[in-house]
């Protein structure tokens, strides 16, 4: 059902935690099935130089968390606002090896996560 790349992040996820401050956080929810997200990142000149992740969901919202983090960390803020959500959550979902459609949401989420750090970047 998931692939051993979902389920390596999902039994030793990296970045696991929350980051302390100055770091930007982003809370967002999937309505439809409850999973909750905490993105937790540190921005300096433009660059993600670390992101943390806590994650209250499924296996594959887990698994998918790690996976965003260790995405998301040397990206630059310019190049991640130019991506759409659809790509984000392809690329994470390329990173954990595939999603069942019944867990594509999970990568949808992190996208989501994204978007609202992007926001909360650049506001503040």
């Amino acid at each position: 059902m998931y692939s051993e790349q979902l389920l390596e992040h999902f039994q030793n996820p990296k970045n696991a935690g929350v980051l302390a401050e100055p770091a930007f956080t982003v809370n967002v929810e999937n309505p439809a099935c409850g999973d909750q997200l905490r993105l937790t990142a540190r921005v300096e000149d433009g660059v993600v130089t670390a992101a943390m992740f806590q994650v209250r969901g499924c296996t594959a919202s887990i698994g998918c968390g790690s996976a965003l983090t260790v995405w998301l960390t040397g990206r630059r803020l310019d190049e991640i606002s130019r991506l759409k959500g659809s790509e984000i959550a392809a690329a994470i979902e390329g990173l954990v090896g595939g999603l069942i459609n019944e867990s594509k949401h999970a990568a949808l989420l992190m996208a989501d996560g994204v978007a609202g750090l992007v926001r909360v970047a650049r506001a503040g």
